[in-house]
């Protein structure tokens, strides 16, 4: 999905929330939830969408509808050899503003 399909998406209002996945690196990717269904946004090649930060993310979705917008980080333990736990990510609502 582009952002131009979000804006769309978003106007008729299907999109239920944004969401910021911190990946390793210090990256981010940004996901927009339709329907219960992830859909991670893509650049102008239609490569995902890559952002460096929390302030350059809400400066690609200043032109979109206000949404709820959270902070998601991956539970540790996915990561992990052997651990085997019941744990959820941590998905923290930020401010659009």
């Amino acid at each position: 999905m582009n952002l131009h399909d979000l804006n769309t998406q978003a106007r008729a209002g299907h999109v239920q929330e944004l969401n910021l996945i911190a990946i390793e690196g210090g990256d981010y990717l940004l996901e927009a939830r339709v329907h219960g269904h992830a859909h991670p946004l893509a650049d102008a090649r239609g490569r995902r969408l890559r952002v460096h930060s929390v302030a350059e993310a809400k400066g690609w979705l200043q032109r979109l509808p206000d949404l709820p917008l959270n902070l998601v980080h991956w539970s540790v333990q996915d990561e992990m050899c052997g651990m085997n736990s019941a744990e959820e990510d941590l998905k923290l609502p930020i401010s659009r503003r």
